[in-house]
């Protein structure tokens, strides 16, 4: 268990700004993941005050607040809606229901973790990171970008009318995922999204006019690197995401047919 100096509950996030610039600083969130550490933190930051929990639909976008569990992710009626469960999906399978209802979306997106089903989700669709002092970035911009002390607000998912599908694969039901896809598609343009490979998420878009799933699936899996560790060979991995690529591609076929 990690342990600090002080607890501070930010009053805004001009306050919760200020005190993150120290490198001893840690905003936290459901601390899922840093509980298990025994790190000496100087000040813990709780944004649970700011009224960063809500999901809003604001009619062309939808606006996920940095504080909501992984469990509204899972269960919130508008996102349903309006990206045919992909949400659903992609947690179901992050540990169990008590887990969810503790771990952030805020937490999962800005730790960019190899590991993370939601950071290859909302890659898939048009995503965007709103963080306190750089604005809004899009989430793709976002993966890449360097660790910073900047404030994660909230995540914004436009409504442009794809439509997504998410699949992962694990050893055991509540394990890390071997690998995590999700595809997107409007018209002929398609977008993937590999996770898990064990790096973090990336994407890419390919358009898939005139070529079947198979020759796509191809095209788009042999545009990511791959590497191995204790769950997994690169070449596996590699596999693995042609295969599933390819699946949620006819998914989605079938699904506008």
């Amino acid at each position: 268990m990690f342990s600090a100096r002080e607890y501070v509950k930010a009053k805004s996030l001009e306050e919760a700004w200020e005190l993150n610039q120290k490198r001893s600083s840690v905003i936290v969130g459901g601390m899922m993941w840093l509980k298990m550490g025994n790190s000496q933190k100087g000040t813990v930051i709780d944004l649970s005050g700011l009224g960063l929990n809500t999901i809003e639909d604001r009619g062309e976008e939808i606006s996920i607040g940095a504080m909501c569990t992984l469990r509204q992710l899972e269960t919130d009626e508008g996102l349903e809606r309006a990206f045919n469960g992909v949400f659903r999906e992609c947690v179901r399978h992050i540990v169990g229901v008590q887990f969810r209802n503790g771990a952030t979306v805020g937490g999962s997106v800005y730790g960019r973790y190899g590991f993370s089903d939601v950071l290859t989700c909302l890659l898939a669709l048009d995503s965007y990171v709103e963080l306190y002092r750089g604005g809004v970035v899009s989430l793709e911009e976002f993966a890449k970008m360097p660790y910073d002390r900047d404030v994660l607000v909230r995540i914004i998912v436009k409504k442009d009318g794809r439509k997504a599908a998410y699949v992962t694969q694990r050893n055991t039901k509540t394990d890390f995922p071997v690998i995590a896809c999700a595809v997107s598609r409007k018209g002929d343009d398609w977008w993937v999204s590999v996770g898990a490979r064990p790096k973090k998420a990336e994407r890419i878009q390919i358009s898939g006019a005139g070529k079947t799933a198979a020759q796509l699936a191809g095209e788009a899996a042999g545009q990511f690197s791959y590497g191995s560790n204790l769950r997994g060979s690169a070449e596996y991995r590699a596999h693995l995401a042609e295969v599933y690529v390819k699946r949620l591609m006819e998914t989605l076929e079938k699904e506008e047919a």
